[in-house]
């Protein structure tokens, strides 16, 4: 059985995929053969490699499955293809590849090296992948490959590897035995200990319990308002006399001291020389303060710029 009997056994139900690569006569002696290793009780299933994705096998169904072993062939097998036969193998069943494969193959070629191979394998869900040989094609062989896969070097062989589905289906669960943990001894307590940080009712007795007036635990000097200084945090309101700031988030109240100072040092409206000042631009005069401001109601009340006060 070409190298197969270790794979294939009696009773097991096998699928083994073609292509357009081997001769019909050939797949035909090469699956009689296979009938007979698994016979009486098992069968063998034949698909197209093309076919594969659009079967209609149910999960974990075959006990092995033969991808391109029939004699001639000379496929490469997609990762697509990869994960499919995986999905149909049992938990426990047995894949076996082979494939042309080159040494010096990259990404740009369809042809992989053996090590991606491997990756490839393990990748779809495939373990304990094994090499069961290597062999060298012949020249028509060779040729075909050019043509076919548009691979050019002299570096071509054919390697056929074994590997397994891991023995449980996808998704299973298993609940986990962890070791139980030791309860840990409780520390001893000191008896004395224990009393002292215990009341019961007794203990709380009006009568007995000496209720402290609150007032009688503050003095003059605690009853004493703060100064506002003492309140402040380090740092608060350093700098000269004029150009005090107050810190980020500040929370003693020298922001609201500085802020009401600069709403007070705001002058007020000069008094108006020429009396025509709500009429607008047009009727003021030169050093008007209401320069460049909408007309207003005689008595209305206007804010003006400081900035504008003070540049007059």
């Amino acid at each position: 059985m070409d190298n197969l009997g270790t794979q294939v056994l009696c009773g097991q139900k096998v699928a083994v995929t073609w292509d357009s690569s081997s001769s019909t006569q050939v797949l035909q002696e090469y699956v009689s053969k296979l009938q007979d290793a698994v016979a009486p009780q098992g069968k063998v299933f034949v698909e197209n490699l093309e076919r594969l994705l659009l079967s209609a096998h149910p999960d974990s169904i075959f006990d092995t499955v033969l991808l391109g072993v029939v004699p001639g062939t000379l496929c490469v097998h997609s990762s697509e293809v990869l994960a499919e036969v995986a999905r149909i193998l049992k938990p426990g069943g047995a894949v076996v590849i082979q494939e042309p494969i080159a040494a010096a193959a990259d990404k740009g070629v369809r042809l992989r090296s053996s090590a991606h191979l491997v990756s490839a394998l393990k990748l779809s869900g495939i373990t304990e992948v094994t090499e069961l040989f290597q062999g060298s094609l012949s020249q028509q062989q060779i040729q075909e490959i050019t043509e076919r896969l548009g691979y050019t070097g002299n570096d071509v062989i054919t390697i056929r590897l074994t590997g397994k589905k891991p023995n449980y289906e996808v998704g299973s669960s298993r609940q986990l035995s962890l070791p139980k943990r030791k309860s840990a001894e409780k520390p001893s307590v000191d008896p004395a200990t224990v009393k002292l940080w215990t009341l019961s009712a007794n203990d709380m007795n009006d009568e007995d319990v000496d209720i402290l007036d609150s007032d009688e635990l503050l003095d003059q000097e605690d009853l004493k308002k703060p100064s506002q200084s003492s309140l402040r945090a380090s740092g608060c309101g350093e700098g000269s006399e004029k150009k005090r700031k107050a810190c980020k988030n500040c929370t003693c109240g020298l922001a609201e001291e500085l802020d009401t100072e600069k709403k007070s040092a705001v002058p007020n409206p000069a008094p108006s020389a020429c009396g025509n000042c709500y009429l607008g631009d047009a009727f003021r005069c030169a050093s008007c303060p209401y320069l460049g401001m909408p007309a207003f109601k005689p008595g209305e009340k206007v804010l003006l710029n400081p900035t504008r006060l003070q540049d007059t």
